[in-house]
């Protein structure tokens, strides 16, 4: 046994286990973590740093109010003039031919910021198209207007991606920009029958509707009766207003 009673003892090989523990420190007192107060010096240091902060965040809202005031007013100038070309559209009532579509869908977003929820909507309104009808995959090609889009999409629908477009959000948006995209998407080798423009609709600074509208093409215009009265009209002026819809 380990214990002798007659030598009220242990046995050896007990004694060099209680001696092994000891070596490594099974028996030493736990150290408590101690807190003291901060000294005066570290608390103005602290309180320094963080008005500093304070200062630079001031400074932040203001440029920020300031964009922001600029990009409403240039948005509230520029949005008769797209209203205005989609509402001939809506009158005329054109709509894509029925049957199995070539659809082409156009995602804009920006190309930074940190309105996470801004950006990943336009994607989830795809990714939802794309889950309601499967055909999409094989059919659907998507151009990617932001690198903020583009970034979610390439993971999920990288072969569906035939064009994107970056660096258009760092100056204020002019015609010529929106030319330039307009001119490469209707230059692209797809042939499609059907277009779907998506993009968030601006409505205050807390607030904003995803929207998708349609992006027709000079045969779906033709095929209605309503615009008979522009049969006369040549068809480079035709071409140019479906252009500048776009």
């Amino acid at each position: 046994s380990t214990f002798c009673p007659a030598s009220k003892r242990f046995s050896p090989c007990v004694l060099d286990m209680f001696s092994a523990l000891q070596r490594v420190g099974a028996f030493a007192p736990v150290c408590l973590q101690t807190r003291n107060m901060a000294t005066l010096k570290d608390i103005r240091v602290r309180l320094k740093s963080v008005k500093n902060i304070q200062k630079i965040t001031q400074s932040m809202k203001m440029v920020s109010a300031a964009k922001y005031a600029r990009a409403e007013r240039d948005l509230k100038q520029a949005r008769p003039y797209g209203e205005g070309a989609q509402a001939f559209y809506e009158v005329a009532d054109i709509k894509p031919p029925e049957g199995k579509q070539k659809t082409l869908i156009i995602a804009i977003s920006s190309d930074r910021g940190l309105c996470g929820a801004i950006h990943s909507s336009v994607a989830k309104r795809i990714r939802t198209m794309m889950q309601e009808d499967p055909q999409l995959l094989e059919d659907a090609r998507i151009i990617c207007v932001g690198d903020k889009v583009r970034g979610i999409l390439q993971r999920l629908y990288s072969k569906n991606i035939i064009l994107s477009f970056s660096d258009y959000g760092k100056k204020p948006p002019i015609f010529d920009d929106a030319v330039q995209v307009a001119n490469a998407i209707l230059g692209c080798d797809y042939e499609f029958d059907k277009g779907i423009l998506m993009f968030n609709r601006f409505k205050s600074v807390v607030s904003y509707a995803t929207t998708d509208i349609p992006v027709f093409k000079p045969g779906d215009r033709d095929r209605q009766r309503k615009v008979h009265t522009l049969r006369q009209s040549s068809a480079d002026v035709l071409q140019c207003y479906q252009e500048y819809s776009l």
